[in-house]
């Protein structure tokens, strides 16, 4: 697969702008990483080209909510007795992941997948992804980015994945369409297949996510962004070394993304991340995003990835041809023929059950 990656990362670098000097400059608001175990900073190992090397399968496997509660503010980490919660919620839920059978208490069960195919990430003790404000809270929208936000759908609101509604394919987010999860939701965790893989050839870093099957190719030769007229769902990355850590800055969005519920952003976004190889295993990930039009400042969030060198990258079909789309819109016609609502929920799946037996 890493040899497919570098055709692709080289065929595409051909056709590319000429190189030129970067246009960006890392975000001042970019939180540096975290001092590295030991008394002496990790030096990571070199790829035989000289950089630093940071290849390899980093999963978002960590459980860190996006915000803290508003009566945790400024608290950066959990205590040891909160953590242990946490650790003690993770146990519970291994445990009946590993259930060969559907227990028969309450009389229901359901045709969803059963708990196992949701993947649950590792307690950590960081309180928030979001460290930037120190309140681990995202800044309030501006008035702009409220009355955008409040005017999707003619008042609904951005698209859903359980939408109240279902009249038409904008009712669903983007995910659930398929389309993309976006920048910046495609580098953090999400219900499963939480693989990111990152690989390296002279010149170019791949950065490739399951979910969505979507892969960013950054240059490292200092060309500019394109002009105004070339947008995207994942925007354009160029990259830089500074010194061990590889910063990425991503333009270019097309507006029809959002970030943690923020309905879709303006074409002024940017996201600078930094990615630096702080121990063998670990790989911290910062990320700084800045859009005038959506949020009163830029705010930033800290991802701790783990190697795990056992983790395999599978192909995320999700529903190509758009099957779901159609056929939710059909049978929510066929609901309202009959005076029901189109309300998507999960209990829609729920069915009763009779006996006392568990169900296979």
């Amino acid at each position: 697969m890493s040899n497919r990656l570098f055709m692709a990362a080289s065929a595409v670098a051909t056709v590319a702008l000429a190189a030129m000097p970067l246009a960006g400059q890392t975000s001042a608001a970019a939180k540096t990483a975290p001092a590295p175990k030991g008394s002496k900073p990790y030096t990571p190992p070199k790829t035989p080209w000289g950089d630093p090397d940071i290849q390899g399968q980093w999963p978002a496997s960590a459980n860190i909510p996006m915000q803290r509660p508003l009566s945790d503010a400024e608290k950066a980490t959990l205590s040891p007795e909160e953590l242990a919660r946490r650790e003690e919620q993770f146990r519970k839920q291994a445990q009946a992941d590993n259930e060969e059978f559907t227990p028969s208490k309450g009389g229901t069960t359901t045709i969803n997948p059963p708990g196992y195919w949701v993947e649950h990430g590792v307690p950590n003790a960081q309180a928030s992804l979001v460290v930037d404000p120190p309140s681990g809270r995202i800044p309030a929208m501006t008035p702009e980015g409220q009355k955008r936000l409040k005017e999707l759908r003619g008042g609904l609101g951005p698209g859903e994945h359980f939408p109240a509604i279902v009249n038409s394919w904008e009712d669903f987010d983007i995910y659930s369409r398929c389309i993309t999860r976006g920048m910046l939701s495609s580098m953090l965790p999400t219900l499963y297949n939480f693989g990111n893989q990152i690989v390296q050839a002279p010149g170019y870093v791949v950065i490739r996510n399951e979910m969505i099957h979507e892969s960013r190719i950054v240059p490292l030769d200092g060309r500019p962004h394109p002009g105004a007229g070339v947008r995207t769902y994942l925007g354009d990355s160029r990259g830089h070394w500074e010194g061990n850590t590889l910063v990425v800055e991503t333009t270019n969005f097309n507006g029809k993304i959002g970030i943690a519920g923020s309905g879709p952003t303006t074409d002024q976004l940017k996201i600078v991340e930094r990615f630096t190889r702080v121990a063998p295993d670990e790989l911290s990930y910062d990320a700084t995003i800045s859009d005038p039009g959506t949020w009163t400042r830029p705010w930033t969030i800290h991802m701790p990835y783990k190697l795990d060198p056992h983790y395999v990258v599978y192909e995320y079909a999700c529903h190509e041809g758009n099957y779901m789309m159609l056929n939710a819109l059909k049978g929510a016609r066929d609901r309202e023929a009959k005076g029901l609502d189109t309300k998507v929920d999960k209990d829609n799946f729920t069915r009763s059950v009779s006996g006392s037996a568990g169900q296979r």
